[in-house]
């Protein structure tokens, strides 16, 4: 094990008993096919139940609504990107040659997926309740209030909450091709309404950017058929 991924491990308060589960939680599909996804995948889900664990206790009896807009507000890229940081990912995390030269360890996005990858690789390594653990420590220095909203709202959270304004299910984003060489892929992200029988695409450099352009072009819809 690298000394890069001993001092994460301090930062994180978890030993892991696997660290192949960390190594692979860092390592960005450009450097290698083991790469991060699908932990990152797990990882997304174990964080928002997380998050939603936190918000029910820590904000009393404000209403679903309410509740979804302040989750929405600290699950989305900008916020995990600064998690991201403090936590010291862009000096442990593997990319390809590409990456490096185009400053892929600043990107955002990519810094963003790699947390809730090794959220997700707690989660596998040590289980729910240790990751909830690490989810709960994380945001303990963000500030959260029944007032914040996403200033600036990004397409992913404003469709949610133009659906859940109306009593409708979540979106479901599909990743349904991937084009280019590793370092400068672009994916194909489809966006369904299953209520309205409805699906968009979006194209982006990273699975979230397509999700995003795929909520946006589903928004444009939407408002399109309200007039």
């Amino acid at each position: 094990m690298n000394d890069g991924l001993a001092a994460l491990q301090q930062r994180l308060q978890h030993q892991f008993a696997n660290v192949s589960l960390l190594s692979q939680a860092t390592t960005h599909r450009s450097f290698s096919a083991d790469h991060n996804e699908r932990l990152e995948f797990l990882g997304d889900s174990v964080l928002n139940l997380a998050v939603a664990d936190l918000l029910y206790l820590r904000l009393g009896e404000l209403p679903e609504g309410d509740l979804s807009r302040v989750r929405a507000n600290l699950v989305k890229q900008d916020t995990l990107h600064q998690l991201a940081v403090t936590l010291g990912l862009p000096e442990v995390i593997r990319l390809g040659e590409g990456e490096v030269r185009s400053g892929g360890q600043k990107r955002p996005s990519i810094l963003a997926d790699a947390l809730e990858a090794v959220i997700g690789a707690v989660y596998l390594d040590a289980g729910f309740a240790v990751a909830q653990s690490l989810v709960h420590r994380l945001f303990k220095a963000v500030e959260i209030n029944p007032q914040m909203d996403a200033i600036g709202k990004d397409a992913k959270t404003e469709l949610q909450e133009w659906l859940q304004g109306r009593k409708m299910k979540l979106p479901i984003y599909r990743v349904v091709g991937t084009l280019g060489v590793a370092h400068k892929q672009t994916f194909d992200v489809e966006c369904e309404i299953t209520e309205f029988n409805m699906t968009e695409r979006g194209i982006g450099g990273s699975r979230r950017a397509g999700e995003q352009a795929a909520a946006a072009a589903m928004l444009q819809t939407l408002k399109a058929k309200a007039h």
